[in-house]
């Protein structure tokens, strides 16, 4: 059976952890950061784990990561 290909998108955005979890980073951080609070922008800097309805979709997209 052929080797399934890695989405190299995906693979650039997820870092996989030492439990087996996959980590990305938050979105909407960049632009429009006047209207955005300090507060704000400082915890969207922060990593975040994938989510338990998305975990399926996104480990078939890096089958090796």
């Amino acid at each position: 059976m052929p080797k399934m290909k890695t989405n190299r998108s995906t693979k650039k955005r997820l870092r996989k952890t030492a439990s087996g979890h996959l980590k990305r980073w938050k979105a909407y951080e960049n632009h429009l950061r006047t209207s955005k609070s300090r507060k704000r922008i400082r915890n969207l800097r922060k990593s975040e784990l994938v989510s338990e309805a998305d975990f399926e979709k996104m480990s078939t997209l890096v089958p090796y990561l």
